[in-house]
């Protein structure tokens, strides 16, 4: 099967570095790809919401399936472009893609379906959480308990345009999980935890995701069907009911709260950091798994396998407010001969030279048998990586690797 991976950053290296190792697979395409994925197929200089340059690509190149790796290019209608020319698209069509594009949507959706949500508030006073209504790549959501954050919440959530939703602030342990749908039943994947913010002890402005772990502790295959049943299944049914059938990869980020799980938001696409967390403990064929959803015919030849997996972004100097460029960057073999991965997610090629290109530049993910082993292993193949003004969180999985939760 030949295979084209939209998008450029960690979450697309892991879907390529995963789907490489597919029987099925005859050749890796990337558009526009990056150094790590280069490494795994050809890369082409497509931009990922170039719908009609990417239809060109795939039938310039034959391609059987084509797996949407960023939000954006789903919410505008990618699949719908590609579909209509005939194409197996892994990824929503805009009409479903809607539940991550519109907070409002998915909170009409989640109360259609009688999930269990944050109440909406009809007058923003603390403690809350204030939303922009589109996407903001992770940082449109401002948690705010006091008067000082709730104004200072409104402004970044106003001028990033459009509507804002107010909501209920929830507590308890958040948790992010995936699950592989073809519209109709779905297929969880292992849950996972992220780390949202820039610094240690979750300090400082909100990130598109500093880190992330999996397994979660208490949520085994019981609890995650559970789930699926509460949350994922009753959502592909009313979106299906409204004549927008989901498939693709239906993500709920979700707070375990006293009361029971509550949806906080769902994401059309794979998340990341988690996906480079999730993926290495994925068994059986995930070429297979995304062709049966793409084609209407789910394959539950997924199992969430043995293990446990840390990954910890490391960023520009100046991230979250703007990335780096030109950077060279030294130690990704070393650090990838301890046994760790290492996903591209900013890097570029700059005459022969691994340089910076973004604002999260690399994902170190250690895989072991116990979260605490994974989580020194992935520190310890990070530190052996370079580049001028790097930063990155020394606590991630620490408190759950500790035995307690982190939320």
């Amino acid at each position: 099967m030949k295979v084209l991976i939209v998008g450029s950053g960690g979450r697309e290296h892991a879907l390529a570095w995963k789907l490489s190792q597919s029987p099925s697979l005859e050749s890796l395409h990337s558009a526009p790809g990056n150094p790590g994925i280069a490494a795994l197929g050809e890369c082409h200089p497509v931009r990922a919401e170039d719908g009609e340059g990417l239809l060109s690509l795939c039938r310039e190149l034959g391609v059987d399936l084509v797996v949407v790796g960023p939000e954006a290019p789903l919410v505008v209608g990618l699949v719908d472009t590609l579909r209509r020319a005939g194409i197996a698209v892994f990824g929503p069509t805009r009409a479903a893609a809607r539940i991550e594009g519109s907070k409002t949507f998915a909170k009409e959706v989640l109360e259609a379906a009688g999930v269990p949500t944050a109440a909406r508030l009809a007058v923003a006073r603390p403690p809350c959480v204030v939303k922009a209504d589109g996407l903001a790549a992770g940082k449109g959501v401002f948690v705010c308990r006091t008067q000082e954050e709730l104004d200072a919440g409104l402004h970044g959530a106003t001028a990033l345009g459009g509507d804002l939703v107010v909501e209920e602030l929830l507590e308890g342990e958040e948790v992010s999980l995936f699950a592989v749908s073809d519209g109709r039943d779905a297929v969880a994947m292992a849950p996972a935890q992220d780390f949202k913010r820039i610094g240690d002890e979750d300090t400082g402005p909100n990130t598109g995701g500093m880190g992330s772990y999996s397994p979660v502790s208490g949520l085994g295959e019981p609890e995650v069907e559970g789930l699926l049943e509460t949350v994922h299944r009753p959502v592909l049914e009313e979106l299906g009911r409204r004549g927008s059938p989901f498939s693709g990869l239906l993500y709920a980020g979700l707070m375990l709260t006293d009361e029971g799980p509550r949806v906080l938001e769902f994401n059309c696409r794979f998340g990341d950091p988690e996906t480079q967390s999730i993926l290495p403990l994925v068994e059986g064929d995930l070429l297979g798994a995304l062709w049966g959803a793409a084609t209407g015919e789910l394959d539950s030849n997924l199992s969430i396998g043995e293990g446990a997996a840390v990954t910890v972004v490391l960023a520009s100097g100046d991230y979250p407010e703007r990335g780096d460029t030109g950077i060279p960057i030294d130690g990704i073999e070393a650090a990838e001969a301890t046994g760790a991965l290492v996903f591209h997610a900013g890097t570029a090629r700059h005459d022969g030279r691994l340089v910076t290109s973004g604002g999260r530049i690399l994902g170190v993910t250690g895989i072991a048998g116990d979260l605490g082993t994974a989580r020194a292993a992935a520190y310890e193949a990070a530190d052996k990586i370079e580049f001028a003004g790097m930063q990155f969180r020394r606590d991630i999985a620490l408190a759950a690797a500790e035995g307690h939760v982190h939320s």
